[in-house]
């Protein structure tokens, strides 16, 4: 396995609210784990949100005795949404705040992925496919027929999601898992990437070569380029390479 992560601040913003976790090595009973969050909400509040619930979904794992890897993420990540719930209502300056979150881990040539928000995990084999679903307003629309998905792609409202950690208490979890192999790539990011690269771009570098680290610095460096109107976050995850 291989593996590289980074986060920038962006061209526009002054907080970088995103955070990343990545970790080849076995977390509690998950042989290794990938983490993008992207907090929000004003001051501090969603630079709070997203350490907030990466701390917590990992040390939730180290302690879980769970052994099936979707079982150990609904639990992680249930348990950092009523934290940061608590967090909010104790504390009157984080109020209103939440957190995307999307989690990968690969175990026995499988990765196993959950998703709240619209940060998203693609999968690169032949072609670059996203994996996870976006819980917004513009995708809903578009699930519905009510626009297309390249109106998405420049909707004033593109930016309002659903779903999020932090602001219900019964939170709706998606989970994915597909098999991979020795031409697998897989990326994990915030919308910081997505709404400055189109997946067109996002295709072409992963597709050139040569390490995750040289992919998510030039991936970053092509959201920049494009605007870089919001933090950036990206991992990407080779998990059949030695």
């Amino acid at each position: 396995m291989k593996s590289y992560c980074a986060t920038d601040v962006g061209q526009k913003r002054k907080i970088n609210q995103d955070s990343v976790f990545a970790t080849e090595e076995a977390v509690g009973n998950l042989p290794n784990l990938f983490i993008v969050a992207d907090g929000m909400g004003g001051h501090n509040a969603g630079d709070f949100a997203s350490r907030f619930a990466i701390n917590s979904v990992t040390e939730y794992i180290r302690e879980c005795e769970e052994k099936n890897p979707v079982r150990i993420l609904q639990g992680a990540i249930q348990s950092a949404n009523a934290g940061i719930i608590a967090e909010a209502a104790s504390h009157e300056e984080l109020f209103g705040m939440g957190t995307t979150l999307v989690a990968l881990t690969v175990m026995d040539g499988y990765a196993y992925v959950a998703n709240v928000g619209d940060s998203r995990l693609y999968v690169m084999e032949e072609s670059l496919r996203q994996v996870t679903k976006d819980h917004s307003l513009v995708e809903e629309m578009v699930r519905l027929g009510e626009i297309t998905e390249e109106d998405a792609k420049h909707h004033p409202d593109k930016n309002i999601i659903t779903r999020a950690l932090g602001t219900v208490p019964n939170l709706e979890i998606d989970f994915f898992d597909f098999k991979t192999d020795a031409q697998t790539q897989v990326l994990l990011c915030s919308d910081g990437l997505t709404n400055m690269v189109d997946d067109e771009e996002i295709e072409a570098v992963l597709r050139k070569g040569g390490t995750p680290k040289e992919k998510t610095q030039k991936l970053i460096e092509t959201a920049n380029r494009n605007g870089g109107k919001d933090n950036i976050a990206v991992i990407i995850v080779e998990p059949d390479n030695e």
